[in-house]
């Protein structure tokens, strides 16, 4: 289920950089009283009562033709089109201004729902200063003030109220989810067309064509799947940018919403560090992984290269030693029956519960096999292991103390569950716990 996205608008100066580490809880974005200085659009997690979400600061949006100025505001244009819902900050101490109104007539257009806040009310007397903001149509102003964080919470019960409806997980419980990942022109588009074996999607050699999350539906020997394709670079026939930060926050968004995410790498070009970033992110939220050569009709094709450059995958990636590798050729179609085989194997190893007796067993015996640590005269004691999540695959080892639980015998007992259940594809998750 994917997080709604709230996108923090305004022109320079009016606060959205503090209120977004208000509402993140973090101090990211730089605070400074010089009018331009976020640059870039930023975006963190933010929480409100029951509710998660991804929200997005922006350079603000100012009326003039310079470079910065036009960058900002293209900025601002690719996080209004990407977001749920849009907070729209102005200045309640300076008033309307013509920099306002353009960024209205801006929102007006994207018909995205809108809520109004007046940042820099600071105290019960300045509140008088809102009512001259309904003139710019978007309703009830909200009186905030980041500095002092009074406000937020109406203004987040008004935010929370205009997320869309998610999708229910339990309607499609039996299909599987997958998205593909990867830096621009790695072949995800056709990849897509390949799988589908005809053009759903648009294909092109230009970096960055895709522009939406295509959501697509494919049955194939009796197995429902969904297909998410997530690039996203260009809109209009405008690249908004070359940076990394809108691909990355697509791909977030697709990644939540996934079973099993396929990243994808180009057999030319090699593997770049970007490559790994995009995969830590699939890691670090838990989803099965299958990393998938591309264009390996580009390259000298036999076993020995296989073997190569599935070794240097091993040496880059040392955090996916658990997910599989497809070499397979999107424009040929060569080997690409190996990728939903595994693609299946990843999410059944994602979804796979173990019963807690023979988990034990298997406990105990790498136990026999390789004594608990002593750390400072004092060893680590196992009593009870149970399985406690799927999705990824979750473990809770109860001990007399989870500081004597190093992280290297965590792995080892992580190497253990592997190798008596597989969970090929999928990472697994060790929590260690204090018996009460």
């Amino acid at each position: 289920m994917r997080k709604s996205v709230v996108a923090i608008v305004g022109r320079p100066n009016v606060g959205k950089s503090t209120i977004f580490n208000r509402l993140v809880g973090e101090r990211i974005s730089i605070v400074e009283d010089i009018p331009g200085i976020t640059r870039d659009r930023i975006y963190a997690e933010g929480e409100w009562l029951t509710s998660t979400f991804n929200i997005i600061d922006t350079g603000g949006i100012e009326i003039g033709d310079e470079p910065l100025l036009l960058k900002m505001r293209q900025q601002a244009e690719v996080a209004i089109d990407e977001a749920d819902v849009i907070i729209f900050l102005v200045n309640g101490r300076e008033g309307i201004t013509a920099a306002d109104e353009e960024v209205a007539k801006l929102l007006f257009k994207s018909n995205k729902p809108v809520v109004l806040a007046v940042n820099k009310i600071d105290n019960p007397e300045m509140r008088e200063k809102i009512y001259e903001f309904y003139s710019l149509g978007f309703g009830e102003p909200y009186p905030i003030s980041g500095t002092h964080g009074l406000g937020l919470g109406d203004l987040l019960d008004a935010v929370v109220d205009l997320f869309p409806e998610q999708e229910s997980a339990e309607a499609e419980e039996d299909t599987i989810y997958f998205s593909l990942i990867g830096r621009p022109n790695v072949g995800k588009s056709s990849l897509v067309n390949a799988i589908l074996n005809e053009e759903r999607v648009i294909v092109s050699e230009i970096e960055g064509t895709t522009r939406d999350a295509i959501d697509t539906k494919l049955r194939k020997d009796k197995q429902d799947y969904v297909i998410i394709d997530t690039a996203g670079m260009r809109k209009r026939g405008k690249v908004y940018e070359t940076t990394e930060k809108y691909s990355v926050l697509r791909a977030l968004k697709a990644i939540e919403r996934s079973d099993v995410v396929l990243v994808l790498i180009d057999a030319e070009t090699g593997i770049r560090e970007q490559d790994k970033k995009i995969a830590g992110y699939a890691h670090d939220a838990g989803r099965a992984i299958v990393i998938v050569v591309n264009k390996w009709d580009t390259v000298v094709a036999n076993e020995k290269a296989m073997k190569e450059f599935e070794t240097k995958i091993r040496a880059h990636f040392q955090f996916l030693d658990y997910a599989p590798i497809v070499f397979l050729s999107a424009k040929t179609k060569k080997r690409l029956h190996t990728l939903l085989p595994a693609i299946d194997l990843a999410s059944e190893n994602h979804a796979k519960r173990v019963p807690t007796n023979v988990l034990n067993d298997v406990i105990m015996d790498a136990l026999a096999m390789n004594p608990t640590p002593t750390i400072k005269g004092r060893r680590l004691k196992i009593l009870y292991t149970t399985q406690v999540a799927a999705k990824p695959p979750s473990f809770v080892v109860f001990v007399n103390d989870p500081e004597l639980m190093h992280f290297s015998y965590k792995r080892f007992l992580e190497n253990k569950i592997r190798d008596a259940f597989g969970f090929v594809g999928t990472p697994i998750k060790i929590f260690a716990r204090k018996r009460q």
